[in-house]
């Protein structure tokens, strides 16, 4: 990948920027925003979607396709699923002929890990005999599906074929300091940290529930992890690819040059080698 960030890319960051959630560096609104909680919905009308075993799930593609991919939605766990995740979905089932599914989990404050838990559990048990399944997930999704992954082990159900994420949220604890959030222009430690706590609940949070950087990752399938080089997570994320290759887990890093959190669902040049790579990892 080049070490030059393409223009776009800077234009989308600068965008970005300017649109920084205001609780990712205030006590104060994020104290308010878990006191009183967007109440967010899913986006309707365009998108397909079906209930399964009582929880909304968006669907794309064939049922009976080659590929199945179950996508967890980011958001920090308080940001429910948006335009953005959906239509990434869609590109997945169009271009790599894959049964895509996006469940609308529950959300911090008002649920906690536990309850998202038993949700994507259900789910999951649904779709063990699929071929070819890719558990896939951004920022705290994809935090969730490596934690979710060391999860199965304890409950005798089997791995997927392989994991992908992009900037997984791998400590909510926050426990890695220093954190520069001045130059995120998306996350910042303060609302995150917070955010963190109200998710893990009665759990602690460095429970590898909630923070799969704590637990071991031994027979954990192929994984590969996207992360932009700029974004605060990077050094936990990288800590946490070190752990996988100690637990002997074929793990693949790709880092984004100068670029920012989830960049690869972003509509910018470094999506499309992003994407190549995901492609060649599902179908070869």
């Amino acid at each position: 990948m080049s070490n030059k960030k393409s223009f776009i890319a800077k234009i989308e960051e600068a965008i970005l920027r300017f649109t920084k959630l205001d609780f990712m560096d205030s006590q104060e609104k994020v104290d308010e925003l878990l006191k009183n909680p967007y109440g967010n919905k899913p986006p309707k009308g365009i998108f397909k979607s079906i209930d399964i075993d009582g929880t909304q799930v968006f669907t794309f593609g064939d049922e009976n396709a080659q590929n199945t991919i179950l996508y967890i939605h980011g958001g920090a766990y308080v940001l429910e699923i948006g335009y953005q995740h959906l239509l990434y979905c869609f590109l997945l089932s169009r271009k790599l002929n894959a049964y895509v599914l996006a469940p609308v989990y529950p959300l911090a404050p008002s649920s906690k890990a536990k309850q998202t838990y038993e949700v994507i559990t259900d789910l999951y048990k649904n779709l063990i005999l699929k071929d070819n399944l890719t558990l896939m997930g951004d920022s705290a999704g994809g935090g969730f599906v490596h934690s979710f992954c060391q999860y199965l082990r304890t409950v005798d159900l089997p791995q997927p074929d392989r994991i992908i994420t992009f900037s997984p949220w791998v400590d909510v604890s926050m426990s890695n300091p220093p954190y520069d959030s001045e130059n995120d222009p998306i996350l910042g430690e303060i609302g995150l940290r917070e955010i963190g706590k109200s998710w893990a609940g009665d759990l602690d949070t460095q429970d590898w529930r909630v923070s799969p950087l704590f637990d071991d990752n031994v027979g954990l399938p192929d994984t590969l992890i996207f992360a932009g080089e700029n974004e605060i997570f990077y050094q936990d994320i990288e800590k946490y690819v070190e752990n996988l290759k100690s637990d002997g887990v074929n793990v693949k890093l790709v880092t984004g040059s100068g670029l920012f959190h989830i960049y690869p669902l972003f509509p910018i040049p470094e999506a499309i080698g992003a994407f190549k790579e995901i492609k060649k990892e599902i179908i070869g």
